[in-house]
């Protein structure tokens, strides 16, 4: 069933399979959208979205079906159905010549909204410590991740998931590395964003991050292309920058030695400033 929006309100778009997408809005200008990372929701973005909302951009992040705002639907809990939702929002606020930005998983659903839907509306990319091209290990993919960790995130869900987001910061935003230096708060409002998530929604959605394969889609990429990620990310491995990359022709990449997966929390300025260079074409 396509999702495409049937009406909007302020702050909401109703898909046709009648789920709820928030959404936030913020600034005037160029545009900019934003797709947040597992299991995460739109307020992760919020250092950046202020950051380019005061510096010239029109800033707009959605919570992904299940997680934050949105409805906890039963169904729809895959790629396509997470690109389709925000081309709804992409149409019903009628968004043109947009930068796209995605982290993780969030990275996921950008390319396969391109994959689904082009880049009609999209002038450039950014990619930072995103999924793609397809994280799960397997004979094609030699360099994934064994199924048995994403199984075991699934494990950690179902027996106490509170727990288990209250541990999965810590890896998430390098807490455990030595000498790390990341706040209290940071991690908990890791956990309270967490937590905002449907335990089904969340479920589902790591065999989306996990096994789709997004390597078709990035070929699709025609336009400028950033592919920004963290040095010693401990989710997603940094091998898929390169992987991406060479999918992707003409697409830039970046490193942030010593980062975690989290980067856009811990190293807040530098993505910042360079997300801005990106957008202004320096």
């Amino acid at each position: 069933m396509s999702t495409v929006a049937l009406e909007h309100t302020s702050s909401i778009v109703t898909t046709k399979d009648g789920t709820q997408i928030y959404y936030k809005d913020w600034g005037k200008g160029p545009v900019v959208t934003f797709s947040h990372g597992w299991p995460l929701n739109s307020d992760a973005w919020d250092g950046q979205m202020i950051f380019l909302a005061q510096n010239g951009f029109r800033v707009v992040a959605h919570d992904r079906r299940g997680h934050g705002r949105s409805t906890q639907a039963s169904s729809g809990n895959d790629m396509d159905t997470y690109a389709d939702d925000l081309a709804a929002v992409i149409e019903a606020l009628d968004l043109k010549q947009i930068t796209m930005v995605g982290h993780s998983t969030g990275g996921g659903e950008v390319a396969r909204y391109i994959g689904r839907h082009g880049t009609g509306r999209v002038s450039k990319v950014v990619l930072i410590s995103a999924v793609p091209p397809i994280m799960i290990k397997g004979p094609g993919n030699p360099q994934g991740v064994p199924i048995d960790v994403f199984d075991g995130l699934r494990a950690g869900l179902l027996k106490d998931r509170s727990q288990f987001y209250q541990e999965f910061a810590a890896p998430f935003f390098g807490a455990n590395r030595p000498g790390a230096k990341v706040s209290q708060g940071t991690l908990d409002e890791f956990w309270a964003w967490s937590m905002q998530s449907g335990l089904k929604n969340a479920y589902e959605c790591v065999k989306a991050f996990s096994e789709t394969d997004l390597t078709e889609d990035l070929k699709k990429m025609d336009v400028p292309t950033l592919i920004m990620h963290a040095g010693d990310d401990q989710i997603v491995p940094v091998n898929h920058a390169e992987r991406s990359s060479k999918l992707v022709k003409g697409s830039k990449v970046k490193i942030y030695s010593g980062a975690p997966h989290g980067l856009t929390a811990t190293h807040q300025d530098l993505v910042n400033a360079d997300l801005l260079a990106f957008l202004k074409g320096i």
